[in-house]
Order: structure tokens, then sequence, then C-alpha cells
């Protein structure tokens, strides 16, 4: 595991490290991150204890997770990195697409996924959304991930008792948010803007506890809360 920090007078940059058992993928992703003024690579780690250690050292803003690694692999690692308390948003690194690894890691706690293959540009900007609070992929792929590998047995009947402190509007917002409409569909949906939304999707967050949209998503599954839609 390496540790690298710089400083810089200009704004604060999205510190982004990188675990990953591959050295030749970590070699290409510490030159992409190093190429962009807005980004800082504080380090890197070959598997996913050393990957829980890194964080706890280096702090980062957005951590890239490969999900199949050796000694720990990135579900567990989420898992101990959303545990410990960490603000770090963790961007999973899969091979496949709705890969079963990749649904359990955001049940683990991860705010996204990307291909490993995806083009540059692409994951730049992933780490730079996630950075923000905003899942990289549409919520429909988080409810397709869901719907095939969720345990239908973990559900519950009722909905939880901070779901009763939604207000009607809130609730709305909610199931559309949870059925994969994104910001802009449910301010047409709702006859609203789309900063009423923002609005609307973060006390509703606030409200139940959750981390991010992501976390919403998986909210709704878990508790039988997911509507068909009209």
């Amino acid at each position: 595991m390496t540790s690298e920090h710089t400083t810089t007078a200009d704004a604060p940059r999205i510190r982004v490290a990188l675990v990953d058992d591959q050295a030749l993928f970590r070699t290409g992703i510490r030159m992409l991150i190093g190429s962009q003024p807005d980004l800082q690579f504080v380090g890197e780690a070959g598997d996913g204890a050393e990957g829980i250690e890194l964080v706890r050292q280096s702090r980062p803003d957005v951590v890239l997770m490969d999900v199949r690694m050796p000694v720990m692999d990135g579900i567990t690692a989420t898992a101990g990195i959303i545990a410990s308390g960490s603000a770090a948003k963790v961007l999973v690194l899969t091979t496949f697409d709705f890969d079963e690894a990749a649904a359990k890691a955001i049940r683990a706690g991860a705010s996204g996924f990307v291909l490993k293959d995806a083009d540059p540009e692409f994951l730049l900007a992933a780490i730079r959304t996630v950075h923000a609070g905003t899942t990289v992929f549409a919520a429909s792929a988080t409810r397709e991930l869901l719907r095939r590998y969720e345990d239908p047995a973990e559900q519950r009947a009722s909905a939880p008792a901070a779901f009763a402190d939604l207000t009607p509007r809130e609730r709305e917002i909610f199931d559309l948010a949870a059925r994969g409409l994104s910001n802009a569909e449910i301010a047409k949906h709702e006859y609203v803007s789309e900063a009423t939304v923002k609005t609307h999707i973060s006390r509703v967050l606030t409200k139940l506890e959750l981390r991010d949209r992501v976390r919403l998503v998986v909210f709704a599954h878990e508790h039988g809360l997911v509507t068909k839609g009209d």
C-alpha cells in the first residue's frame, strides 16, 4: 500500500484513492487522476484489507473499489469503510454490467458502480458525480440489480416508523425516485422544478437517515415500498 499527499493553494481538489489488485490497472488510473487539475490521487492498495487502512490514513473523498480481490474482496472492504464512519464515497469497479457482486457492494454501502473498461472521461465524470452526492448509473439499473439479487426473505411487510414522518408530497417523490425516475422526470411528473425535487429528495434522505439516493432505492426495496407505477 502506498499513500501520496500534496498541497495546493487553489480550491480543494477531490481526493481519490484506488483499491485494486492489478498493478498495471492501478498505474493507469493513477496517471489518469493525476492529469486532472481538480482531482488528487492520495493512494492505492492491492486488496480490501489494505484499502480499509488506506482510507483511514489518507481520508479520500472517493474510493475506487474493485470487487474481486485476494485477502479481502471489495464488498467486505466497502462494508468496513462505511462501518468505520468514513465520509468517503465508494465507487465500485466491476467487469460485468448488472454484476451480482456490484449489487452486493451497493447493499454494503457503495454509491454506484462503473465498468472497468469504461471510457476514461466517463470514469472521471463518475468520480465528480459521486463526490457531488449523486449516483453514477441510472436508477433503473439499481432497480434491476436489486430485483435480480435481493433476498425476498429480508423484505419487511410494513414500512419503518421513520417513513411515517414523510409528508404526502415527500412520499410521492420517494416513490418516484425508488421507481427509477431521474430528477428531471420527477419534476415533469409532479409539475415542479428540478430544484424543488432536489430539496424534497434531500429532506427524504435526512428523515430516513440515508446516505444517498442509492440507499433510498435499497431502502424502498428492502421494505417493500416500491410501487409498479402508472
